[in-house]
């Protein structure tokens, strides 16, 4: 049995292929923003900079992993986004959060792409 850091990258790899075949351009996986918190995909969608949550599951039967995306983790990933905009100078440019969820028992893998899973307010 894999442990949950495998999954995850594993998913994560999965997660870029399939951002890929969907015309995504990728720019960063797994950017740190200090002690803050972690994006696991940033990616262009057209002119669009999007915040990608990878979360993968062995079955969607509890559940997808977008239970997994709480308030907390939500505003994790605002904060996260907002050190990526001011370190990387990005101005003038279209946002959003998405998040992947991926059931890794299903062949082939089952997604979940939610675009604009989480409104600033």
């Amino acid at each position: 049995m894999q442990n949950l850091r495998q999954k995850g990258t594993e998913g994560e790899e999965l997660a870029v292929k399939y951002l890929q075949e969907k015309g995504f351009a990728i720019i960063k996986r797994n950017f740190h923003y200090g002690k803050i918190g972690e994006i696991d995909i940033v990616a262009k969608d057209k002119d669009c900079l999007v915040f990608v949550e990878v979360k993968a599951r062995n079955s969607f039967k509890y559940g997808t992993g977008l239970d997994a995306i709480t308030p907390s983790k939500q505003r994790q990933m605002v904060v996260v986004a907002k050190g990526y905009i001011q370190i990387n100078n990005v101005q003038n440019t279209e946002m959003r959060f998405d998040v992947i969820s991926i059931d890794m028992s299903a062949k082939p893998p089952q997604f979940i792409h939610i675009e604009n899973a989480i409104v600033l307010r």
